[in-house]
């Protein structure tokens, strides 16, 4: 018979072995619905997608929403172990195989109790990455039909070690935003630039010019990240292109900064065009929200987290990221807290998030899932 980390470890590399990307999670919801229902919980299917919410209730008492993410990223794994991807250009290379797996032992352990009052809520989230699946739970009615109290998420840390775990209150995770900036012109024989209106040009000068928003028109108090990842132009080399298009992404705390750097990147582009004759087109898609704990949920996870790994495995004056999480969204909507567990392999090398050969550290799994459980069941005590 499997221990209870065995059955861990075996759903976690399962999971890791069978990705499945952005609201394409259908097996992988699948196994998270027959999980829960064969631990007696009341299991719904498809909210946002492909989204599953399960719901442990006894008696009356608070609800407390416990979240884990779902989906893989589009990356070919490099990694050569048992459990590695088996489909190809799919790949857990974020941890969210880790983060499922998780939620179902604490899933699994709560509904093994009876000695709590109240409601959890487990919500299991489709495309955390980049495609907005917390909002689309939230548009699908989500804390309408799972009014929560208050909900909680979680995500592993590379850079901590193995079970540290971190909070802050305020914002953890920037938001994100994405950038898509078309110049339009005449395009040309390179032999004869006289005679068309270089794109290419404007599109190098612009990618400078952009590099002076954060430094001089976001107020310095206020952190911004803009970033330029794509420049698209041209398919010969003796042809200068009617078109060039830049892409990029941004990421900020406060909401003055968001708005800045949205107007004035407008601005910035329709000056450059101008001068070199071009018109020029901005998409500006403002994607997430910053993740902003609030400050009694954070100290409620905190408490739940020392009781269940030990206070010296929390690490105070951990700064936030300016990486980005959709469950802002979820804390725009309700109070609660994003916490931090580390990752670290004490052995071998780390890679880090996204990186094609990352694989999530076995050994936080059941720390983990003490976490869940004793924050599940303090916040419903404390609460109740």
């Amino acid at each position: 018979m499997m221990s209870d980390t065995e059955d861990l470890i075996r759903w976690r590399r399962h999971l890791h072995a069978h990705p499945e990307t952005a609201f394409e999670e259908v097996e992988t919801a699948k196994m998270v619905a027959d999980l829960l229902t064969s631990f007696g919980i009341e299991v719904t299917t498809g909210i946002g997608g492909t989204g599953v919410v399960g719901v442990l209730k006894r008696g009356d008492g608070p609800n407390v929403g416990l979240r884990a993410d779902m989906d893989a990223l589009p990356i070919r794994e490099k990694n050569e172990f048992s459990h590695a991807s088996t489909h190809d250009g799919k790949m857990h290379a974020c941890g969210h195989d880790g983060h499922t797996t998780m939620l179902l032992g604490a899933a699994r352990e709560l509904a093994a109790m009876d000695d709590w009052a109240g409601t959890i809520t487990f919500i299991f989230q489709p495309a955390e990455e980049n495609e907005g699946g917390a909002i689309a739970m939230i548009e699908d009615g989500l804390f309408e039909r799972f009014p929560v109290d208050a909900v909680f998420g979680l995500h592993n840390w590379p850079g901590l070690p193995a079970g540290q775990f971190t909070v802050r209150a305020g914002p953890m995770m920037a938001a994100y935003d994405i950038f898509e900036i078309r110049l339009t012109g005449r395009g040309a024989h390179a032999a004869m630039p006289h005679l068309g209106t270089d794109t290419l040009v404007a599109a190098a000068q612009l990618v400078t010019e952009l590099q002076t928003l954060v430094s001089r028109r976001v107020n310095p108090l206020h952190p911004a990240v803009v970033s330029v990842t794509q420049i698209h132009g041209g398919d010969a080399y003796n042809v200068l292109p009617a078109e060039s298009i830049i892409r990029g992404c941004v990421r900020t705390f406060h909401d003055e900064a968001r708005s800045v750097i949205r107007d004035v990147m407008a601005e910035m582009a329709e000056a450059v065009a101008t001068t070199a004759g071009l018109t020029a087109s901005v998409d500006y898609d403002q994607r997430y929200v910053a993740t902003v704990n609030s400050e009694a949920e954070t100290a409620l996870a905190k408490r739940a987290a020392g009781d269940a790994l030990g206070p010296d495995a929390i690490v105070e004056g951990v700064d936030p990221s300016m990486g980005s999480e959709d469950f802002g969204a979820m804390l725009e909507a309700k109070p609660g807290a994003y916490v931090w567990l580390g990752n670290d392999h004490p052995a071998g090398e780390n890679f880090g998030l996204h990186h094609d050969r990352y694989d999530f550290n076995d050994e936080i799994l059941e720390p983990g899932v003490r976490y869940w459980v004793s924050l599940a069941r303090r916040f419903l005590e404390e609460r109740g």
